[in-house]
């Protein structure tokens, strides 16, 4: 962070919804280093006590139990909050396919309900988590902010969704706002475990048991991964842009870069192997493409450097190395 976005935050409160799940949690923590005031949200459906757990005795950090899909809740957790961080949501497009209901509910309804609370308490800007599930079925590549194609699954269309709901608090409550459409994104705290757990952790826990990870299709799908640091770098610039050309509008949040899913676990193998010399034996296994998944991503970051001066430090490899150390200690 740097001195100016200090200033910028200084003396100022920042709320964190999903405050206690993987990107929440990593938010958070990078604003308390900073010694910024947080006070993060949280109904603990997917996000985890234990990743806030170390924050709980920080007198600059206060934790409400609540969920977005109460407005009480929401109007509560916006009290007296300048900015907001809007991670709360129920990812994931499998779980989305087997229950629309809940994930529209979650992240159309509780999206709408934080807009309302927080223009009504007055604060001053709103970054929330977009999805890279938005560009649907547009197969040009890379993927540019300003070119869609139609959603492939209810997740997607919630997420979309969200952006609308966002231009348009902008145009009628003149209510500031910036969408960050997260690719892939892995690091620290996130969680291997659960029908839905990404593919980053769950590869590592199984390779630690040394059990074959199952690739869906021939490994060829890519997708552009994006490591945490980057990710809380580019909402630290959201937050804290004075650019105005900046505001109310979206951005790729990613590398650049793509990887196929043989690329990636073979990574994994080999960084995990110095750990264990006998995981470079474990097997690969593949099965059939999942529905819903588009084949390959790749953002262009270009507006973001442009208009939010983001420079993501970490490429696939350094941040795997990264993650592979914290999951190491971790999940063993």
């Amino acid at each position: 962070m740097t001195n100016q976005q200090l200033k910028t935050l200084s003396n100022k409160t920042v709320l964190v919804t999903g405050g206690a799940g993987f990107i929440g949690s990593n938010l958070c923590e990078s604003l308390l280093n900073h010694k910024i005031q947080v006070v993060c949200l949280d109904n603990f459906s997917t996000g985890k006590l234990q990743n806030i757990e170390p924050f709980l005795k920080n007198n600059l950090f206060t934790l409400i139990e609540g969920d977005i899909r109460n407005l009480e809740d929401c109007k509560k957790a916006c009290n007296n909050i300048d900015y907001v961080l809007h991670e709360a949501a129920l990812g994931s497009v499998p779980r989305s396919i087997k229950d629309p209901i809940t994930t529209n509910d979650v992240n159309v309804s509780g999206f709408l309900n934080m807009l309302v609370a927080a223009r009504d308490a007055g604060v001053k800007r709103f970054v929330y988590a977009a999805s890279s599930s938005t560009y649907g079925d547009h197969e040009a590549l890379p993927k540019v902010e300003e070119t869609i194609g139609k959603p492939l699954s209810p997740y997607a269309i919630t997420k979309y969704v969200n952006e609308l709901y966002a231009d348009i608090f902008h145009t009628t409550y003149n209510f500031d706002t910036i969408g960050l459409r997260y690719f892939n994104v892995f690091g620290k705290r996130q969680d291997p475990n659960g029908a839905y757990a990404a593919v980053i952790p769950k590869f590592v826990q199984q390779f630690i048991s040394h059990e074959s990870p199952v690739i869906n299709g021939d490994g060829s799908y890519s997708r552009d991964f994006t490591f945490i640091d980057n990710v809380v770098q580019m909402n630290i610039n959201a937050l804290t842009t004075e650019n105005k050309e900046a505001l109310n509008t979206v951005y790729n949040v990613a590398y650049g870069e793509r990887t196929t899913l043989l690329e990636l676990t073979n990574l994994l193998k080999t960084y995990l192997s110095e750990f264990d010399e006998a995981i470079k034996s474990v097997e690969i296994k593949h099965r059939d493409n999942r529905q819903g998944d588009i084949p390959h991503s790749l953002a262009s970051i270009n507006k973001a450097k442009d208009l939010l001066d983001y420079n993501p430090k970490y490429n696939i490899k350094n941040g795997l190395k990264e993650a592979v150390s914290w999951y190491w200690e971790n999940l063993k």
